[in-house]
């Protein structure tokens, strides 16, 4: 297998399995976090050429918070965390008792929090995966940008565009109260560590 694209459907249904459980149990922790109830819909996984995300998350121009980890181990990648400024707010309000006007002005307190959530929801994922392969993965110490989502992007793009120009997106949506809010995560394994993944659950490589 040398891209993304060369996974069979069952393939692709069993990662969408392992974000539905991974997102159940980043949800459950971060409703302990919060104090309130969330409800969640089924997340949406979807195979994507890198320059249609952006149109998907509002446009390049559209300010968001990213939290990005990097996986190595028997799962050589990344994961980035994206939060929409509406739902940066409601989690500050929640965890820090405050939300600043604008996700770009983030302070020490603010950041931790929100590295923190991050943290969580893709380590949940992460761990889902491991635990579904029995295989070892060490994740990085988060690191947490505001900035437009084009620029946000760019970090995994530029890593990632020898190997492949495509990424897993995983859409979940949520209900806290009145509010509905989404957050996107991005993984992008390499490609070797995609047929590891493949090799544990015994999948084929290609269509």
């Amino acid at each position: 297998m040398r891209r993304y694209s060369d996974m069979s459907e069952d393939t692709r249904d069993v990662l969408a399995e392992v974000g539905n459980i991974g997102t159940g149990n980043a949800v459950s922790a971060l409703a302990g976090m919060i104090g309130q109830q969330i409800d969640m819909e089924l997340p949406t996984i979807r195979l994507l050429p890198y320059q249609e995300v952006p149109a998907l998350l509002g446009g390049a121009e559209d300010f968001q918070v990213g939290v990005l980890l990097e996986t190595t181990g028997d799962i050589n990648g990344m994961f980035m965390f994206l939060l929409s400024e509406p739902f940066t707010r409601q989690l500050l309000g929640a965890l820090v008792g405050e939300a600043p006007e604008s996700a770009a002005e983030l302070d020490e307190m603010g950041t931790s929090a929100i590295c923190e959530v991050g943290n969580i929801m893709c380590c949940s994922y992460i761990n889902a995966l491991a635990r579904m392969m029995d295989v070892k993965v060490h994740v990085s110490v988060p690191s947490v940008c505001s900035d437009m989502v084009g620029a946000l992007l760019s970090v995994p793009m530029i890593r990632f565009a020898n190997l492949s120009d495509e990424m897993l997106f995983i859409e979940n949506q949520y209900h806290l109260g009145e509010l509905s809010v989404v957050s996107h995560i991005l993984f992008l394994p390499e490609v070797d560590s995609i047929e590891k993944i493949l090799t544990a659950l015994d999948l084929p490589y290609e269509t």
